[in-house]
């Protein structure tokens, strides 16, 4: 993996962070596969329960890199989308940890993650407007499914970006820290990780499914999510774990 993507793996967490500070950590091809490729091991090790993704050098993700964009690059990684994430999400959860700029693209790699912890002078928005552009990764898509109209009008029409507290206050943003937003993740994560994975999966599942589902057939939509969780040997864990007021071993199973 290129050096451009920095991997640590402690305690059930992968952490992901994109290694490009002197570019603000701006997005590149290579960057989108090698978190994708992060993302697939996040799928494929069973001991993997959570990943958190982040920036070096103070900075999330300034959006896509401009010099590549002008050579013909595209930063993303096959089918997946911009940063390897806007078009697809693994089973297992993701953090975003934002310090600094999470801007265009950048932004949009933050939404495609499940949950956001951000210092608290983070700044987050899609200036794409400003260079006759559109947030095509998803930010005009999303931003108006989680905000009021006007709101998410307003952050693509003016490009202007908005400070942590504020996207806090507007459910955008989970926790906020004082220090770096790497220290609330892992707090974070390690919360998510001591739960049933299984569990875990089925509930990110429905959660990230449901918008369009009718309510006649929810209860049918969400069975093939729930049906194995109820019958597992961890769900049968769980409940004894209680009983016997004791921390439960989960096996995925």
């Amino acid at each position: 993996m290129s050096d451009e993507i920095l991997i640590r793996e402690a305690d059930g967490i992968l952490e992901v962070t994109i290694n490009r500070p002197d570019q603000r950590n701006a997005m590149t091809k290579q960057v989108a596969e090698g978190i994708s490729a992060a993302m697939d091991r996040l799928e494929a090790e069973s001991g993997l329960r959570c990943a958190i993704l982040t920036g070096a050098g103070g900075t999330f993700c300034s959006g896509m890199d401009l010099k590549g964009f002008l050579k013909g690059e595209m930063p993303i990684a096959d089918d997946r989308g911009f940063g390897g994430l806007t078009e697809w999400t693994p089973t297992k959860p993701v953090i975003a940890a934002v310090d600094g700029y999470a801007l265009a693209g950048g932004m949009e790699l933050a939404l495609a993650c499940d949950l956001i912890v951000a210092n608290k002078d983070a700044k987050f928005g899609i200036p794409e407007v400003k260079r006759s552009l559109v947030a095509a990764g998803g930010g005009v898509v999303a931003l108006p499914r989680l905000l009021p109209r006007q709101l998410a009008m307003e952050l693509a029409l003016t490009g202007d970006p908005i400070l942590a507290p504020r996207a806090y206050d507007l459910g955008l943003v989970n926790r906020i820290t004082d220090g770096p937003a790497i220290e609330g993740a892992r707090d974070l994560a390690n919360t998510i990780a001591a739960n049933g994975p299984l569990a875990i999966a089925a509930s990110k599942g429905i959660v990230r499914n449901s918008w369009l589902w009718p309510d006649g057939k929810i209860n049918e939509m969400q069975t093939p999510y729930i049906a194995h969780v109820f019958g597992s040997e961890d769900a049968r864990e769980g409940a004894m774990a209680f009983a016997e007021k004791r921390k439960p071993n989960w096996q995925g199973k």
